[in-house]
């Protein structure tokens, strides 16, 4: 570990695609670790992979980073633009004899794999190239290959894993850089983390065989070895690896079904780490709690049952006029997008709190609300269909005028209703139901006569008149 007074940490995803959950953890951890320990927090996109990287992967990437509120310091770092650098290192090794350059064929090395198994071997690069004189290549094309140890064992001392050793004649001599000048993954990881001063590497336990061909670069370049942290993986709810059909979504999908930042935060912190049995677990309150040490070492499972109680405790907690910007937003998201009118917006922060009572999603709340944005006659969805009988529409008909003569506030129109309902010896039910369904197009929704003060006496009367006999 270097001596830096103060830990650094990186975020290093490849633009080969979405912020996944897994990767969302990972960033998360990160963050928390550096603001935690007063550390720094890095972003570095590793976009050598020039075929797969693509601008739309990096704007996914950034824009999960932000709606997360894991803030990065500093500018974001593009590990392709580094590639001369990591170019110099390469022939450093070189010069230095702890590489060697390798003219192997593509053709060469696929009849060494498929001899290596017709034979039963394990399939790695054999070294042909390692001890012989580069002049014998001539002009021909070569790769630079580590010389790496053939003997003895490389030792991976992880926080979580504890101590994990691999044996060096199963590492075989990687790559460092292609025929065409360009580096490989490996060596660009270890030539930033270096020169960024990475004190910590957090990351996935996938990673864990990196670490082991990683090492040897840090070894022969005499550079400092930082704390590996791995972490183990995220499973699906069947303990298999978290793959689509479980649900393996890009970070905005959740965002998209409905779930709120600070639900994710408390969600992913608590898959692979505990603080005793507490589960609700603020982001101020992890960051002061947060350590390396307490990372779990077997996988964690995904539980949306889980996800969806603790997004509907976040929701609850969450102000009226917040939730209000958060449900637009959605909205605003969805194709077509719909926008709400200024009058629309007052409503749903009016009837606000009794929405949020009830709902696990913002998707939810926002399904639970559309009477309130939209104006005219409802349509009914099936439960509702069930409540507007020839009964109700008759109730609704002989409730009108009293409404209509009352004043517009809650207590009042409850009062009104509660008087026709007892005059006709019926429960207040058999009155608000059909209400409900005219004035909704549901069979449930907030408080009613609440909903009604909110919508107000002209919309009101417009929906309830519809359906009334």
């Amino acid at each position: 570990m270097t001596e830096n007074k103060k830990p650094v940490l990186r975020f290093a995803p490849s633009p080969t695609g979405y912020l996944h959950i897994g990767g969302a953890r990972t960033a998360l951890f990160n963050w928390l670790f550096a603001r935690h320990s007063g550390g720094t927090f890095l972003l570095r996109i590793e976009d050598t992979d020039r075929e797969r990287s693509t601008p739309e992967a990096v704007e996914a990437i950034l824009n999960g980073m932000a709606w997360m509120g894991l803030d990065w310091d500093g500018q974001t770092i593009y590990q392709f633009a580094r590639a001369g650098r990591h170019r110099e290192v390469a022939e450093q090794l070189l010069a230095e004899g702890k590489a060697y350059k390798c003219f192997a064929t593509a053709e060469e090395l696929t009849q060494m794999r498929e001899e290596q198994k017709a034979a039963g071997k394990p399939m790695r690069y054999d070294g042909r190239w390692r001890d012989r004189d580069p002049a014998e290549g001539g002009d021909k094309p070569y790769v630079i290959r580590l010389k790496a140890r053939q003997t003895g064992e490389t030792v991976v001392n992880d926080l979580v894993l504890g101590e994990v050793k691999f044996q060096n004649d199963q590492l075989d001599d990687m790559i460092l850089l292609r025929s065409d000048g360009t580096p490989t993954y490996m060596l660009a990881v270890v030539v930033d983390d270096n020169d960024m001063g990475v004190t910590h590497v957090v990351r996935g336990a996938d990673h864990l065989n990196n670490a082991a061909r990683q090492l040897q670069i840090i070894e022969q370049m005499g550079w400092p070895v930082p704390v590996y942290a791995h972490v183990p993986l995220i499973h699906g709810p069947d303990g298999a690896k978290l793959s689509k059909r479980h649900g393996a979504l890009a970070v905005e999908a959740y965002r998209d079904m409905g779930y709120l930042p600070e639900t994710m935060r408390n969600y992913l912190l608590r898959l692979g780490w505990a603080h005793g049995d507490d589960e609700i677990i603020s982001t101020e309150q992890a960051i002061e709690w947060f350590t390396l040490e307490a990372i779990g070492k077997s996988a964690a499972r995904m539980d949306y049952k889980k996800l969806d109680n603790l997004n509907g405790h976040y929701i609850r907690q969450t102000a009226d006029a917040t939730l209000t910007a958060e449900v637009v937003a959605l909205l605003e998201r969805q194709s077509p997008p719909r926008i709400l009118s200024e009058a629309a917006r007052q409503r749903l922060t009016a009837a606000m709190p009794g929405l949020k009572e009830r709902a696990k999603t913002l998707v939810e709340l926002s399904s639970a609300a559309e009477f309130l944005y939209t104006d005219g006659p409802r349509d009914l969805d099936a439960a509702a269909e069930k409540l507007i009988t020839p009964d109700a529409r008759a109730t609704i008909g002989k409730v009108l005028p009293a409404l209509e003569a009352t004043d517009w506030s809650g207590p009042a129109l409850e009062a009104a209703a509660r008087n026709l309902a007892e005059a006709g010896g019926l429960k207040l039910g058999q009155v608000a139901q059909p209400l409900r369904a005219a004035l909704t197009g549901k069979a449930a929704s907030p408080p009613l006569f609440d909903a009604m003060a909110i919508l107000g006496r002209e919309e009101s009367l417009v929906r309830l008149r519809a359906y009334a006999k």
